[in-house]
């Protein structure tokens, strides 16, 4: 007898593969925070590598039964049971000893439904997700290390997302990776759910973390879609959540929750009907959520309390001279420029830099734009990043240098791994191109045209 669960939600019949690999992602992105942090605690910190075998594995298992038997009424329940049994499985195959695998087993399961200490309720992170942000993020790791781990474990992420939101390779983020691992292997770290003064010194790499889950939702380092929604609104919940509560009060949560609101409103029209991406000029304003432009204008009031500046605030406020400027013509770029060059210095980086350039050929022109990029420091962090030649490309296409706009716009293409991007970088690619090719084609007429008597 198949121990899975596999009844369906409806007579309607089994979803299609593809209908049932989306919904295993949706649930992978929302559930395998809960899932890790349980097989965590079951399994032991040192099984960290186990505890992701084992939720891939669920989560395969679903995508193939859910596509033949349907989805169960309560998909979350049969992923954690699915786990449970392949975990019970995994410490067989180990040859474990059975009293000690039923005390694991029974262990998981009163986890999953602790008391609750009234005394400690007002000071612990209620949410199981944001909890086990904080979990991973100990301040025993170096601080990438807490947000790669959390990014791994907690939001999902692909070993390619995490190197690309660190300008880094994927070999790089497994080693740190193993090298965690290893470290809260041999230092026997705990897993417990913080509370207290504990969550304080934890709270940067959370935010950090959420920080590159929103980024990877706005722009998607790989697939079919730039966008992706969900990703940006359980980051938007999360931070809401942190920002609720009395350890998450703090004027950085509320610059980054404006910073997501105001960048989330312009998503309407980002992309236009036929998914293919739209740049700021071509944007229609209208379209922008006055809403969420409002709670994010509320939220970056709340940040300016205190004398904290933070990279969020910057990023921020430039957000917020996007949303508040009635038309492109009119953003007060000067503004945005001044912000980039704070947030140079408060957190250097190529990519800052880079945005900053964007600004300076907005205000200075094209010229003074190629001139901002050839100074960036560690430029050649950014050689494999296509947003590099993509913009080297648009300033050279601004200044009519058709053929270096071409070579830029061909090497962003071949680095583009976004399908939206990648039709976008062609067609500036075609333009490009066209008035370079009409001489070549009146020089190859004119050189099969016989000569004049007078020119043999």
């Amino acid at each position: 007898m198949d121990p899975f669960p596999t009844s369906s939600s409806s007579n309607s019949g089994p979803p299609s593969e593809e209908q049932a690999s989306q919904v295993v992602e949706h649930f992978f992105r929302h559930e395998s925070g809960r899932l890790h942090g349980a097989l965590t605690r079951m399994l032991g910190p040192g099984n960290l590598s186990l505890v992701e075998d084992v939720t891939q594995g669920a989560l395969l298992r679903a995508m193939k039964t859910w596509s033949i038997g349907g989805i169960p009424p309560n998909p979350s329940a049969w992923i954690t049971q699915v786990a449970m049994n392949l975990a019970r499985d995994t410490l067989r195959h180990r040859k474990m000893a059975h009293g000690k695998e039923e005390n694991v087993i029974v262990h998981f399961e009163q986890t999953r439904s602790e008391p609750t200490d009234v005394r400690a309720e007002a000071h612990e992170i209620r949410d199981d997700a944001l909890r086990l942000m904080f979990v991973c993020c100990h301040p025993s790791q170096p601080a990438d290390a807490q947000v790669i781990l959390a990014l791994k474990v907690l939001c999902g992420f692909s070993t390619g997302e995490i190197a690309k939101a660190f300008l880094s390779s994927e070999a790089a983020i497994e080693k740190q990776l193993t090298r965690t691992k290893s470290r809260i292997r041999e230092a026997n770290i705990g897993f417990e759910i913080p509370t207290g003064e504990d969550l304080t010194e934890r709270l940067d790499g959370v935010l950090a973390a959420l920080y590159l889950m929103f980024n990877e939702g706005y722009k998607a380092s790989t697939g079919d879609q730039l966008l992706r929604e969900d990703l940006c609104q359980e980051a938007i919940r999360l931070v809401s959540l942190l920002a609720e509560h009395p350890v998450g009060q703090t004027p950085q949560s509320f610059a980054l929750l404006a910073l997501m609101l105001l960048t989330s409103a312009r998503f309407p029209s980002r992309i236009d009907e036929q998914g293919e991406l739209l740049r700021l000029d071509d944007q229609d304003r209208e379209k922008w959520n006055q809403a969420l432009i409002q709670r994010g204008l509320i939220a970056l009031v709340k940040a300016a309390q205190g004398n904290e500046l933070t990279e969020y605030h910057l990023q921020a406020g430039i957000a917020a001279c996007h949303c508040t400027a009635a038309s492109y013509a009119e953003t007060d770029w000067g503004r945005i420029v001044r912000h980039y060059d704070d947030l140079l210095r408060i957190k250097p980086s190529p990519v800052v830099a880079l945005n900053r350039a964007v600004a300076v050929a907005q205000l200075l022109g094209p010229k003074s734009g190629l001139e901002a990029l050839a100074e960036i420091e560690q430029r050649d962090r950014l050689e494999s990043h296509y947003l590099l030649h993509a913009v080297e490309g648009e300033f050279h296409a601004q200044l009519h240098n058709q053929a270096a706009a071409a070579q830029s716009f061909r090497r962003a293409l071949q680095l583009a791994a976004v399908g939206p991007e990648q039709a976008h970088l062609s067609r500036m690619l075609d333009r490009a191109l066209a008035p370079l090719e009409k001489p070549a084609s009146r020089s190859r007429v004119a050189k099969t045209r016989p000569q004049s008597p007078s020119k043999r």
